[in-house]
């Protein structure tokens, strides 16, 4: 069945409650990017001053980004959209070879709720941030491990806190090119003509959740 639409025609695409989780965790995350820059780039260092409290803020703005998701796991339509972001299917595989060959023809890039590569960075940054709590605890509490394995993750933790920030910008990139999407995250609904073009497999089963 399609995806329900409201009195104007438009398509629910997110719940109140996922609205909410990505707006705090996105500002979770910018603040733990601003201020980690603010740690390690000597100019904002000395413009910002303070390195205790940059410190503070950063390191509990970390360990505070999976917060909203495991309170927001309350919404059963936050479960769904979770397990469609974490089933990959052929129409995947044919949204990215689609993508590599710059195929832009009508069909060529299939799509249900979630585009492939949607749910490629919902994985890795899910990745990602596991890591960087893990090596952040690390380099916190330094008596958790010896001081082989805190240089380890402090190596890990500086060179992957860089891929965040590159991977975050070309995420804020794409949500800048196309308005109906951001529109979509900040109202709940979008144009059934843009769900229709841009996930034309909405709703069908490849992307079906099973949920209790």
């Amino acid at each position: 069945m399609p995806p329900p639409a409201d009195p104007t025609g438009r398509v629910r695409r997110f719940s109140r409650v996922e609205r909410r989780v990505h707006r705090t965790t996105a500002w979770l995350m910018l603040l733990c990017v601003a201020t980690a820059a603010c740690l390690y780039v000597p100019q904002l260092a000395e413009l910002v001053g303070r390195r205790h409290l940059v410190v503070t803020v950063h390191q509990w703005s970390g360990l505070l980004i999976p917060v909203p998701l495991l309170a927001g796991l309350v919404s059963r339509a936050l479960r769904a959209d979770l397990c469609r972001l974490g089933r990959f299917g052929p129409h995947d595989r044919q949204w990215l070879r689609a993508v590599r060959r710059r195929d832009r023809r009508p069909g060529s890039r299939p799509a249900g709720k979630f585009n492939a590569g949607q749910k490629l960075y919902a994985a890795w940054i899910a990745g990602a941030v596991l890591v960087m709590t893990g090596t952040g605890l690390l380099m916190w509490f330094t008596g958790l491990a010896p001081l082989v394995w805190r240089t380890g993750a402090t190596f890990v933790h500086d060179w992957l806190a860089l891929a965040i920030g590159i991977v975050l910008a070309g995420h804020m990139a794409m949500a800048l090119a196309d308005p109906e999407a951001r529109r979509g995250m900040r109202t709940g609904s979008v144009e059934r003509h843009w769900a229709r073009t841009e996930h034309s497999l909405w709703g069908e089963s490849p992307e079906k959740p099973d949920l209790p």
